[in-house]
């Protein structure tokens, strides 16, 4: 019975055909798939979540490609082992003509100096390096070696990939163990809210239920399944529309200054096992979105949240996101950042060509200096009103005020200090200053 168990491992898939979701990557035409039927790899990162395949599929395709291998975790592995075996690569590929493929599991936890250690092997085609991590590539990886991969990101599976899963894990038991769960709908729901997009979760938490029923062969109900694992999901779907409709109705929550349902909608998330550093992301961008410079101090709340949630984790640190809640929905409100984001990017792609005024290019070089750069600059500090008349903004350019703030909060203040430099300028001019 026992050598079923554990039963993400058994039930890991071991080709390209019986793997389970991120068609977005392995359907026909797409990059991986691509990669095996060419004969061809390119050094990557798989980026995602817990539980979605990033490391089956690394396996998978080094097994279809026949490439020789080695896998490290960077959670447990030194740094000296992983050189070792990448200055023996040279030596590999010598032998077997092919490039060995460097499997590094949770690569972010290898600081930035470190990951240094794999550009020359990199470069020369030593090694393919297929890192995993759940991190943002962005901000845990030297830039310089995210120059050379090839970054693919990774989804939370589907309800549809979950039940696949679920129902296969159950085949699997039943044939392996004579036993038949027999799952009712309502439980396989709740063991695919529980499982949050993650596979593996799904099968340990489908494990730990065959363990604790086979035995007293009774009926597998909601209750049971509930008790088992001790908390409240209620309906609330973290892989599917539920966990977009919920943050969605909780930023519009705040965004109406709502303070009691936006109390509601955090709790509902929280209780239903989101992971708060998602709510956390959301609350931020609500401080430039619909805050702004109507309170600036909601920005400084809401990344302090943030980091005392970090330090102290669940659930004490779930108080943070009430702190952050409350202010965020009491705070005065203006969405003047959000315009202006939306109109600068159309100014800035309509005059992409406009050329920098030659006297605010720094002559950094005999060759610019040459050309004019930096002739007829002013500096401002040298004027009691520290400021000039100099154009600033390229000729091409028609429009002006793009930025519009309201008469709320701190952005009062804003306005009025632009009005301030506005009119300092015009006397300026009118004097023929600067």
């Amino acid at each position: 019975m026992t050598n079923i168990f554990p039963l993400a491992d058994k039930l890991r898939p071991a080709s390209l055909d019986t793997f389970v979701g991120q068609e977005h990557l392995v359907a026909p035409g797409k990059v991986i798939r691509s990669f095996i039927e060419n004969k061809k790899l390119n050094s990557l990162i798989f980026w995602g979540p817990p539980g979605t395949g990033k490391t089956t599929l690394s396996r998978i395709i080094v097994k279809e490609m026949d490439l020789p291998a080695t896998e490290f975790s960077a959670t447990i592995s030194k740094l000296d082992d992983v050189r070792l075996v990448m200055k023996k690569a040279a030596e590999i590929k010598q032998v077997t003509g092919k490039p060995l493929v460097l499997f590094v599991d949770e690569i972010h936890h290898f600081n930035k100096s470190a990951q240094d250690a794999f550009l020359p092997y990199v470069e020369r085609g030593d090694i393919i390096l297929l890192g995993t991590t759940t991190e943002n590539p962005a901000f845990k990886m030297n830039r310089a070696l995210l120059s050379r991969l090839k970054i693919l990101e990774f989804f939370p599976l589907t309800a549809e990939h979950l039940l696949h899963i679920l129902r296969k894990g159950v085949e699997v038991i039943k044939t392996e163990t004579g036993f038949d769960m027999n799952l009712p709908e309502i439980v396989e729901n709740i063991l695919l809210n529980y499982s949050t997009g993650d596979a593996r979760r799904l099968l340990n938490l489908l494990e730990i239920i065959f363990n604790a029923s086979h035995q007293s062969n009774q009926p597998i109900t909601e209750q049971t399944v509930l008790e088992v694992i001790q908390n409240k999901i209620g309906s609330y779907d973290r892989t599917g529309d539920d966990r977009y409709q919920l943050i969605s109705a909780f930023h519009k929550a705040v965004r109406n200054s709502d303070v009691d349902a936006t109390l509601f909608w955090l709790y509902r998330m929280l209780e239903g096992g989101e992971d708060p550093l998602f709510i956390l992301r959301r609350m931020i961008r609500v401080c430039v979105e619909d805050i702004g410079f109507a309170d600036p101090e909601a920005l400084q709340i809401c990344l302090n949240a943030k980091e005392a949630f970090e330090f102290l984790g669940q659930p004490e640190g779930d108080l943070f996101l009430t702190e952050a809640a409350v202010y965020l929905a009491s705070a005065p409100k203006s969405n003047s950042l959000y315009i202006l984001e939306k109109k600068m990017k159309q100014i800035a792609e309509k005059y992409k060509q406009a050329n920098i005024p030659w006297h605010i290019i720094n002559p950094s070089d005999f060759l610019a200096a040459r050309k004019g750069a930096g002739k007829g600059y002013v500096y401002a500090h040298d004027f009691p009103e520290k400021t000039t008349i100099m154009k600033t903004m390229p000729e091409e350019v028609e429009e002006e005020d793009f930025y519009e703030p309201y008469q709320m909060g701190f952005e009062k203040k804003i306005k009025e200090r632009i009005e301030y430099w506005r009119q300092v300028k015009a006397r300026l001019r009118a004097r023929g200053a600067g």
